[in-house]
């Protein structure tokens, strides 16, 4: 009798292809199969640390009925995978969750979580900002509902943390400024890499700095406001 396949989820480097964890390596190298947003991306990973050609499924945010099933078919013959998103830990704000909540829902096979690298706590780690008690929004709504947010974000009593693209971080920031002006933010960008930056203040005074050097908004960024 086949003995079920393993679904692993690995968390993979934000930035710096340095922050992955020896046991994700080993589990590269043992896997039949990697599933993963953007094979270029996770090539290069693998190729960098040396890790032996793998086969590649291409398993993003469109992946189709059919995917879904292929990926069962290949657990119930017993292969294990390898589960990556383009950078960090899959299921935080990428299509991994739905791939989770489907494997385990129709398959017996076993879900292992590979931890490692996540922009949510990489930020926070060195925001100074207070912890214990987070309000994670992922991404923005990008139309809908964004003014909705900011207002319900007034009487949040704990630090909020949510994820922001450059071409809406100003009008993420005028918000702010509009809802919470007195409130002290921190704006982590492009971090583990070359151009890692914190910076700090109110909206308004955090506003005034991107004016002031409009080459900071490039990457992607994470914006931590701190609690009341």
């Amino acid at each position: 009798m086949t003995q079920t396949g393993t679904l692993y989820i690995v968390a993979t480097p934000i930035g710096n292809m340095e922050d992955i964890t020896l046991r994700a390596l080993r589990i590269f190298s043992e896997v039949d199969i990697v599933l993963a947003e953007d094979t270029r991306v996770s090539g290069k990973l693998l190729a960098y640390h040396n890790i032996p050609k793998k086969q590649f499924m291409r398993f993003d945010a469109h992946a189709k009925d059919g995917a879904y099933a292929k990926v069962g078919a290949m657990l119930t013959e017993g292969k294990n995978l390898a589960f990556i998103s383009d950078a960090g830990t899959p299921g935080i704000s990428d299509p991994g969750v739905e791939l989770v909540a489907w494997v385990r829902a129709n398959t017996d096979a076993t879900v292992v979580p590979i931890p490692g690298a996540s922009a949510l706590t990489t930020a926070l780690s060195a925001s100074g900002i207070p912890s214990a008690h987070v309000e994670y929004l992922g991404f923005l709504p990008h139309k809908k509902g964004r003014e909705t947010i900011f207002n319900k974000m007034v009487n949040t009593e704990h630090t909020i943390v949510f994820y922001e693209s450059p071409h809406r971080l100003l009008k993420t920031l005028a918000s702010i400024e509009k809802y919470m002006p007195a409130r002290g933010i921190c704006i982590a960008k492009e971090l583990t890499k070359i151009h890692e930056r914190f910076i700090y203040g109110t909206a308004t005074e955090v506003l005034e700095i991107y004016k002031q050097h409009p080459d900071y908004i490039k990457g992607e960024f994470v914006v931590i406001v701190r609690p009341l």
